[in-house]
């Protein structure tokens, strides 16, 4: 058993206890409990030299040192470039390799990471949880139908997400919760997408960038987009829009918010009603929608009432010499048939 030396008569003494009831065992060093040295502190008088010497390390202690180091060495392996990709400055390609799952595991600090090109079909949740760092997140040309909720709740950094080429048919309310970093979305030619929900963007105040081209919308909620102050690019070309009345106040707003979509003006083009078929979208004025406020007077609905009674009116003395005639017609048959006889 081990013990550190006395002092001087006038100084403390220290006396530690053992660390294992054996060395010499490898289970007693792993198993047994581990006691603390309870030693007093010298005075200011004593030397070094008069300080316990710990020994030669034990050979069992060196062997527990390499197992934590190779525990380490095996939790940092979670870190290393997954298979296929390739990885350089925090940046992780795994573009082309025609996959049809994410990677599971990518380096900790990544920042910008390339899924394109690809068959992903889904995207597990809580995948993107532990990469804090993550600014640009590309899956376009993949076979996404949706997301997972909550896929951003930690990806706090985001600025960039590509979800173009998919096969998305909506977008629910709570796909982008909690991104609120991002500032560029592009959802561009995804042809079944059919509905973006009125909140789908709601909380992304920094969002530059809407890339909505080449999908299957017909209409779209002027509430989707007006709780986008930051809003500077819209891109809607290659969509069957249906210019009726309720996409009056989108558009509306749309010419006063907007400052540029030089690029995507004439591509929006609408696909109905018939008399504004083939239009461009953004050529559509008030005067264009002027047939919706048409509004009644009272002279109106009086002259509405008095044009229906005289139809009535007139309807109900049609059918009265209807039946007349008829009736006439049926004795004059009648009287002709016995005459015969």
């Amino acid at each position: 058993m081990l013990r550190s030396p006395t002092f001087t008569d006038a100084g403390p003494r220290c006396s530690c206890l053992p660390v294992s009831q054996t060395l010499d065992s490898m289970d007693t060093v792993l198993m047994g409990s581990l006691q603390h040295c309870c030693c007093l502190l010298p005075k200011m008088g004593d030397t070094w030299a008069q300080l316990p010497w710990p020994g030669p390390p034990h050979p069992a202690m060196l062997l527990i040192s390499l197992l934590l180091a190779a525990g380490l060495m095996h939790s940092d392996a979670g870190t290393s470039c997954p298979v296929l990709c390739t990885c350089r400055n925090q940046v992780v390609d795994c573009s082309s390799q025609r996959l049809f799952s994410v990677p599971p595991d990518l380096p900790m600090d990544t920042r910008n990471l390339s899924l394109a090109h690809n068959r992903i079909t889904a995207v597990p949740p809580g995948y993107l949880t532990c990469y804090m760092e993550l600014q640009v997140l590309d899956l376009h040309n993949n076979s996404l139908m949706e997301l997972p909720r909550g896929l951003f709740l930690h990806a706090k950094r985001l600025a960039h997400l590509d979800l173009s080429y998919n096969n998305f048919s909506h977008v629910p309310a709570d796909m982008f919760q909690e991104a609120h970093g991002l500032v560029h979305i592009d959802l561009s030619h995804n042809p079944w997408l059919r509905r973006v929900h009125p909140q789908a963007f709601q909380g992304l105040m920094q969002l530059r960038d809407l890339d909505l081209s080449y999908g299957g919308l017909a209409f779209l909620s002027l509430e989707a987009l007006e709780g986008l102050p930051g809003l500077v690019t819209l891109q809607i070309g290659g969509n069957p829009w249906v210019c009726g009345c309720t996409m009056e106040p989108l558009l509306k707003w749309l010419r006063n918010r907007i400052q540029r979509c030089t690029a995507d003006s004439q591509l929006a083009e609408c696909r109905g009603p018939p008399e504004v078929e083939g239009a461009p979208l953004f050529s559509l004025t008030e005067e264009s929608f002027k047939a919706c406020h048409l509004t009644l007077t009272l002279d109106d609905y009086l002259f509405i009432a008095f044009v229906g009674f005289v139809v009535s009116i007139a309807s109900v003395a049609t059918n009265f010499l209807l039946g007349i005639t008829a009736n006439c017609c049926h004795r004059w048959s009648k009287a002709s048939e016995e005459e015969e006889i």
